[in-house]
Parts: C-alpha cells; sequence; structure tokens
C-alpha cells in the first residue's frame, strides 16, 4: 500500500465536518446536515491546503470563522470546532456555549486534549448550565500541515534555534522536543502505522526517537489504541522505516541556491500553504495556488528552470495547434482565441468541440499561470545572478574550495544581502580548512555590502569547535568545547563535515544518500553506528536490536528537526522513484523554510552568542 498523508488527512477532516459520521463512497454523509464551523489560525492552516470553499459546502458548511472574532448567535444549527487544546480555546468555548451561540457543539482538537484542560471545560459549561450543548468531544490526531502526498510540516516556528540556543536549559529543550513528538505521533496514528524508527546518535534526532519510542509504546498499551494493523510479528517489509534527523545534520541544504522550479519558487516568491502572489501583467498583485489541482506543478517542479521554460513553451504551442484543430473543424478562424463563440459550421463536430471547451480553457489558465511566475522569477534571477550563486555553490560543495577572486567577486557583485550572506556561510561549511585571512577577507566583503554577519560568524564558530572537538583529549577540552558537545552530541561533526558527507560528486545530498542506505537494510559503514526502535517489540538494551528490524524497507517517512525545504523533499522524490520496484518516501519536517528564513535563524543564534555586527537580525535579509 503507497503511502498517501494527503488522502488520509482529508479522510480524517471530511469524517470531523460530517459530524463524526461514516460517509459514504461519494464522501458525503449520508443525512445532510447544516452546521457552522469554527476554526483557531492553526486549524485553519491545516484545512487551508486541503479542503476549498467549494469543499465546504458539499459537506453543509454554510458559515465559518475563526474562533477569536465576535460572532452572532446562529439559533437551531449544530457548529463544529476544530482548535488546537489551549487554555485561551477552551475560555471561548465555554463563552460560546454559555451564550447559546449555537444549538450543539461537536468539538474537535487537533491533538489530545490533557486532562486538566478538559475538567475546565466541563467544570466551566457546567457553571454556566451549558454542558447539555455538548454533543461530542474528538481528539483528532490531526497536528501538522499536508502540502502535498508526501510532504508535511508541523508548522512549529523557530525550533532550530530553540534546540541551539546556548542559554535553553534543560526543561526548555524537554518541552520542544515533547511537542516535536506530539506532531509525528499525530502523522503517525493518522497513517495507523508504527514505524521502525532509526536516527543517528546523539543531538535533538535521538531525543526525540527515544521519546517518540515510549510514545508509540505507552499508547499500544491501552485498549483502544489508534494502529489498526497487525500483531507484533509484521515484517519490516509492511511497515515503514521513521529516519530521524536534525538540521545541523546537513546546514548546507537549508541554505544554497536551488536552480529547480519547486525550490525556486518557494525560496523567490515565498510559497506558503501552497500559495503565492506575483506581479500580474497589468498591475496589482495576482494570487495562484500551486497543489496536485495544478498538472504543470507536479510534472515540472522538479525540473531546472530552463527546461521548465521550454515545457512552458511547449504546452502553449500544443494549446494552441488544438484550438486551431476544434475551429478548423467547426468552420471558425484559425489562430483566434478560443472561448466559445466561433462554434458555427460544422455541426457534427460541435458537440466534440463544446466537450472540449471546459478543458481547454483550464490547459490555457494553467499555462498563463506559469508564464506569469516564471516571468516574475526569471526577473529576478538576471537581478541576482541566481544561476551563477547555484552553480558556483555546487561547485565549491564538489571540490571542497573555491578559488579566492572569484569568492570574493560574488559578494562584491549582483545579489541581496541574504544571497551574498548564505554564499559565504556556504564556504565556510563547504571548505575542508578555514584559512583564516581567507575567512577576514570574506566577512570585510559582506560588512561593505552592509550585511549583519552573525549568521557566517556563527557557523565558522561551530566549524572551529569541531576542529577542536577533533584535536583535543578528554582532559584538555575546554568549558566552552564541552557546552558544544552538549548542545550538539554527535551531530556537531556533521555539521561541519569535509565535503564527502555534504555532497558527493553525483550531487546527491547526505540526507538523501543515507535514506537510501536505511531503506536498502545493507551493512554500511555510514549508518552501522545509526540506532534502532521498534515500539512493537519488547524493550531491549537502548537502540539496539535484532538485525531483521533494518530492513529493507519500501516506504519511509524521513523527519528533518529544525527546519526542512524543497530540495531536500525533491531529492528524495527522485530517490523513491527511480528504485526498482517504486518505492515511496515521505518527507515531513518542524517547518518549511527559505533560505533566507535559515539564515535569519543563524543569525539570531550568532548574537545570542555575542558574535557579529550590531545591525539588526532583519536586514541581513533586505
Amino acid at each position: 500500500m503507497a503511502l498517501n498523508l494527503r488522502q488520509k488527512q482529508t479522510e480524517c477532516i471530511i469524517r470531523m465536518l460530517n459530524l463524526n459520521q461514516p460517509v459514504n463512497p461519494a464522501g458525503t454523509a449520508n443525512e445532510e446536515v447544516y452546521k457552522i464551523l469554527i476554526y483557531d489560525r492553526f486549524c485553519q492552516n491545516i484545512l487551508s491546503p486541503l479542503i476549498h470553499v467549494k469543499d465546504l459546502r458539499k459537506h453543509g458548511v454554510t458559515l465559518y470563522f475563526l474562533i477569536d472574532k465576535d460572532r452572532k448567535p446562529v439559533h437551531d444549527v449544530p457548529a463544529v470546532y476544530f482548535v488546537q487544546p489551549s487554555h485561551s480555546n477552551i475560555q471561548r468555548i465555554v463563552a460560546d456555549a454559555s451564550r447559546s451561540l449555537y444549538d450543539s457543539f461537536h468539538l474537535n482538537f487537533s491533538s489530545s486534549i490533557p486532562r486538566p484542560l478538559l475538567e475546565d471545560l466541563a467544570s466551566g459549561t457546567l457553571n454556566s448550565d451549558s454542558i447539555h450543548r455538548i454533543s461530542k468531544v474528538h481528539d483528532q490526531y490531526l497536528e501538522f500541515v499536508t502540502l502535498e502526498d508526501n510532504l508535511f510540516s508541523l508548522s512549529q516556528k523557530s525550533t532550530y534555534v530553540q534546540l541551539n540556543d546556548p542559554s535553553a536549559g534543560d526543561k526548555e529543550i524537554e518541552d520542544i522536543i515533547e511537542r516535536v513528538v506530539g506532531g509525528l505521533f499525530c502523522v503517525l496514528a493518522t497513517l495507523a502505522l508504527v514505524p521502525i524508527i532509526r536516527c543517528p546518535r546523539g543531538g535533538p534526532a535521538e531525543l526525540v526517537a527515544s521519546a517518540l519510542d515510549q510514545k508509540l509504546r505507552d499508547h499500544l498499551l491501552s485498549k483502544n489504541n489508534l494502529f489498526s494493523e497487525g500483531g507484533s510479528f509484521v515484517s519490516s517489509f509492511q511497515r515503514p522505516v521513521l529516519c530521524i534527523f536534525d538540521r545541523n545534520f546537513e546546514l548546507s541544504a537549508g541554505l544554497q541556491h536551488d536552480f529547480r522550479y519547486r525550490p525556486l519558487v518557494h525560496d523567490i516568491l515565498g510559497l506558503k500553504l501552497n500559495r503565492l502572489s506575483v506581479p500580474g501583467e497589468k498591475g496589482g498583485m495576482k494570487s495562484y495556488e500551486l497543489d496536485s489541482s495544478d498538472p504543470f506543478w507536479m510534472a515540472n517542479g522538479s525540473l531546472e528552470f530552463p527546461e521548465v521554460a521550454v515545457e512552458i513553451e511547449t504546452q502553449l504551442n500544443k494549446y494552441k495547434k488544438d484550438v486551431d484543430e476544434v475551429n478548423r473543424r467547426t468552420g471558425g478562424t484559425a489562430g483566434t482565441e478560443f472561448d466559445g463563440t466561433d462554434l458555427i459550421g460544422n455541426t457534427k463536430h460541435l458537440m466534440n468541440a463544446v466537450n472540449s471547451l471546459p478543458e481547454l480553457t483550464d490547459r490555457k489558465q494553467v499555462i498563463d499561470k506559469h508564464t506569469n511566475i516564471a516571468t516574475v522569477l526569471l526577473g529576478e534571477i538576471k537581478e541576482r545572478s541566481l544561476d551563477s550563486y547555484a552553480k558556483k555553490e555546487n561547485d565549491m560543495m564538489v571540490r571542497g574550495s573555491i578559488d579566492r577572486n572569484e569568492l570574493l567577486s560574488v559578494l562584491k557583485g549582483k545579489g541581496t544581502k541574504a544571497d551574498k550572506l548564505r554564499f559565504a556561510i556556504m564556504y565556510i561549511i563547504s571548505s575542508e580548512t578555514i584559512n583564516p585571512s581567507e575567512a577576514e577577507a570574506v566577512e570585510a566583503a559582506l560588512r561593505e555590502s552592509d550585511v549583519d554577519t552573525s549568521a557566517f560568524q556563527y557557523v565558522k564558530k561551530i566549524k572551529s569547535l569541531n576542529v577542536s572537538l577533533a584535536s583535543a583529549n578528554s582532559a584538555s577540552r575546554s568549558n566552552i568545547v564541552d557546552w558544544a558537545e552538549k548542545i550538539y552530541g554527535q551531530s556537531i561533526s556533521a555539521v561541519t563535515a569535509g565535503v564527502k558527507n555534504l555532497l558527493s560528486s553525483d550531487r546527491q545530498l547526505a540526507l538523501t544518500r543515507t535514506v537510501e542506505a536505511l531503506m536498502e537494510g545493507k551493512p554500511n559503514p555510514e549508518i552501522d553506528s545509526y540506532l534502532v526502535f521498534d515500539p512493537r517489540a519488547p524493550k531491549s538494551g537502548s537502540g539496539t536490536s535484532s538485525s531483521h528490524l533494518k530492513g529493507p524497507f519500501k516506504e519511509a517517512i524521513v523527519f528533518m528537526i529544525g527546519g526542512g525545504n524543497y530540495v531536500e523533499y525533491g531529492s528524495l522524490q527522485e530517490l523513491a522513484q527511480r528504485q526498482q520496484p517504486v518505492k515511496y518516501v515521505i518527507y515531513g519536517t518542524t517547518e518549511i523554510l527559505t533560505g533566507s528564513e535559515f539564515v535569519e535563524q543563524l543569525a539570531l543564534l550568532g548574537q545570542k552568542m555575542g558574535l557579529g555586527s550590531t545591525v539588526a537580525t532583519s536586514s541581513a535579509t533586505n
């Protein structure tokens, strides 16, 4: 069975919109009930990529509101609430019930509601004599945002900063880990799968893997557990592997400029929740959706930008040819736009032409949309020399060095402050050894362009700490090195590993190569030290278990703690497609970040460590 997270989550939401009643094969309830939908901001983001307004109407939702807006009473109508289990939301629900805003309340929480909040809800509605209005309370386990069939985000902001903050205490770290584990648990509950868990030793990845393993074990002991699959003897081939990493495993993928269509659109135009706005041809902004309903986006998202431009041209020519063909058959004029008014003449073909009109119109809209997006992208590419950044960064990663003059000419040339800062950090990451005078020249060039250097200095510091870690023996380690090891565990070495661990000559990301090895399950020195957790097996020593749990696997869920991106997503999808037979890989992350957004988080960490210039963080991305 192919994993399809988007489909599973959509099914759960449709069931919820139909008052948690079973739905028929057409996807609607047997008895139509008109209702009102109330959600908070977070749950609005969950719904937004999956359910459109027309879908809400189909499921009997006539009105929909944010929970914190003032609302008027609507009598004799049930209300479906879809909100996070928070103190403020519970207070608002109690207030709504006490004012009898709606006939009945169907409460759906995005994750499991803690007992104290449930007691607050019960006592609040009892005291206001409105408990009879609460029809049902459901834990939906839907606290994640699915953007494509195989792509999800927990929408947990700034996790990278919080986990790497030198001033963070154990309690703060535990809270963040607990939040990440809660989100991953929701994903697994929605898929109804208990995976084998693999992760590198040390750092946030091991903390999350270990806590998730325990949470799944505890849940499987309960009678009404959410995982309906067979007993503990299901072979590893039927179960997916969940591979957990943290951003420090491969810092470069969060920063590099990529020249493929999907990453470009995200990085340059700020694709959020599958939507973006670009300047229209006639002025003003045009808003577009880019999701599975757009065949061009799905087919060409992984192509390099020049190939996409050629494909748009090809599609346009094909469209014109098809229009001319319809006009020729119906006696119309060749070369005119197809608007349905020119259907005269040959009645034999009239019906076919009428039937093809909606399809041709849809095709033209998709072509116009991508022509507009590509035009805006091209303008940015030329203005900022983005093709040059992408090529030079890739060369740097493959060679492990760059000519000094070439390096400085890029930093003094075209591009935004964020482009230059990202390039400078890529230079630090890709260099086997750092030449102090060269690094100083890079910093001076950044300051000349008025760029805040705290992110650059932060990565440089981590790199030098790593060198100290490698050379110092346990007796002579300084406090700062001990601190670094405490924060990063094993993963600090991966932050700054040489070229081999960052990008092999075939441009395959280290993440993709590691996931491929984990799915193959063959002995491999790169992953032999990885921990294995099986929540269904009797508990043994930490992270060790029998060899049958090491694969092979045909399905994987890859999760990146601290921010992911479309570069990694695209690379993993290519990996899945080229396998024989085809495998399935879902990619998820705490949040999806553009290169500039990730640089801002690195800058914040630099400032927390007292590094860099005193320019405000935001100036780094102007």
